[in-house]
């Protein structure tokens, strides 16, 4: 099996080094997880651009929630773009959709101009779409690189199916990738089409914050380890992935 490249979204700065650190090839960078992500700091692109040496794709969500966009919205996501591409980002990942659930050509085409030369990932908002198999042939004229899905579903596996199909139906014209619940497991039934190149997987893990003190009065958040404990990657996991990819 030809090598299949590891991404991982992070949505925190050691995250980002802990990615590096196990050997993920490529990361999402993002912000808000409880929102499913959104658009991250300049500042923390900034620093990752020093401290890392592997790409670095930026999440382009003004806010969580449904996919549909103001005009206000996609010229927040316009200039995020191009401050983010001024900073050195490698790539980006948004969507769009209109009212009714159709791919908002208009917008993406404002926002991949705004990326200019770097590949551009339209997100999970293509799991939203009416009609995936529509969306799949308009992201392809669009020029998108690739599409992060789980085939319509809330995760890869119950979407395998779809995913298998949509592999097939897109051939060499743009990169699948499988991403929402991704699993080693997953890896042979996917690259059995010919056309995995990639897999977006998580492996994350709550880790334990150096902080020492709590205010037990006190609750910024319903996870119950949102204070005491930070976002990170479990080493093992990515293990097991590169394992099998490689």
């Amino acid at each position: 099996m030809k090598k299949i490249l590891l991404e991982a979204p992070v949505f925190n700065l050691t995250a980002a080094l802990e990615a590096a650190e196990y050997g993920v090839n490529r990361i999402e960078l993002c912000s808000n997880f409880p929102e499913g992500g959104e658009t991250p700091s300049p500042g923390m692109l900034s620093l990752l651009k020093k401290e890392i040496d592997l790409p670095v794709f930026v999440m382009i969500r003004p806010r969580g929630g449904d996919f549909f966009y103001s005009e206000k919205e996609i010229s927040i996501m316009k200039t995020d773009i191009q401050i983010h591409r001024d900073l050195g980002a490698d790539g980006f990942v948004f969507g769009a959709l209109d009212n009714s659930g159709y791919i908002n050509e208009r917008a993406c085409e404002v926002l991949l101009r705004a990326a200019g030369d770097c590949p551009c990932t339209f997100h999970r908002a293509f799991d939203a779409s009416r009609d995936l198999s529509l969306s799949l042939e308009v992201l392809i004229g669009l020029g998108f690189s690739r599409i992060l899905t789980s085939g319509g579903k809330n995760t890869v596996t119950e979407g395998l199916s779809k995913i298998q199909e949509l592999m097939k139906k897109a051939g060499e014209r743009i990169s699948i990738m499988p991403g929402g619940g991704s699993k080693v497991e997953h890896v042979i039934p996917l690259a059995e089409s010919g056309y995995l190149q990639e897999i977006h997987a998580s492996c994350k893990e709550w880790k334990k914050s150096e902080n020492e003190f709590q205010n037990t009065d006190l609750k910024f958040s319903d996870e119950p380890k949102a204070f005491t404990h930070y976002l990170g990657l479990n080493e093992q996991m990515v293990k097991n992935f590169l394992e099998v990819l490689n």
